[in-house]
């Protein structure tokens, strides 16, 4: 199956040497077909079927950050942040980042990042009827999709991306993402993370590089969100 979509990522760059650089780190990375760079407001566009966190971690490699400002077409991508509702937990609460992005007529893809959980075993992520996440896990609902496993390595961290099919981002905005430990995806668990679905920007909707809600700019989001765990 092939899959096209396009990411624009906002990223520090001063001169040509610094896209050189660029595209010397994505180049190799298997999925990266075209890649485009706007200088002047330090962005980059790249189209393929590489998952957004797959080009964040080959951009990092360079020394220089990336932050995800949009995928996919208008109303074609959605995001979710992962948190911890246990009572006992240490620092901040989020586990990890779900991002879903429409890559055909019939599939959508999902890029999940988890940090945190309890080391060496096999989480499994599934989409909730319901938003209501007051009580963590226990509060979403019954299943609406199970999207499959994912390994924890023993640091507690895992990434994969899956491509599931007859799931469209519209019937799944304001419903609840799930990562627990059970394979069937029907018993839910205080441990389980745990976030709510929400819009995403499609590329060139969202190029504004300071927030009017805190007048920070977007690195000094993104400084907030690292401290937080958000990858």
């Amino acid at each position: 199956m092939t899959i096209q979509m396009k990411t624009v990522f906002a990223v520090p760059m001063h001169c040509e040497g610094c896209t050189d650089d660029i595209k010397g780190a994505l180049q190799p990375v298997d999925g990266v077909n075209n890649i485009k760079f706007d200088l002047e407001n330090q962005l980059v566009y790249i189209e393929g079927s590489a998952p957004p966190s797959t080009i964040v971690n080959a951009i990092q490699g360079t020394g220089r950050d990336a932050i995800v400002r949009g995928s996919g077409e208008p109303n074609s991508s959605a995001v979710s942040i992962l948190e911890t509702f246990e009572p006992d937990k240490i620092g901040s609460p989020v586990r990890g980042l779900a991002r879903l992005v429409k890559v055909s007529s019939t599939n959508t893809l999902v890029d999940l990042t988890l940090s945190g959980l309890r080391p060496l075993g096999t989480y499994y992520a599934s989409i909730r009827t319901a938003g209501d996440i007051s009580r963590g896990a226990l509060s979403t609902g019954s299943p609406y999709k199970c999207l499959g496993p994912i390994d924890v390595d023993k640091e507690g961290s895992g990434q994969t991306f899956l491509i599931k099919d007859n799931l469209p981002i519209y019937e799944v905005i304001g419903r609840s993402l799930v990562v627990g430990q059970d394979k069937d995806c029907v018993r839910m668990f205080e441990s389980d993370v745990v976030g709510v679905i929400a819009r995403s920007a499609g590329v060139w909707q969202n190029e504004k590089t300071v927030c009017s809600c805190s007048g920070k700019t977007v690195w000094e989001e993104r400084k907030d969100a690292r401290s937080k765990g958000i990858a």
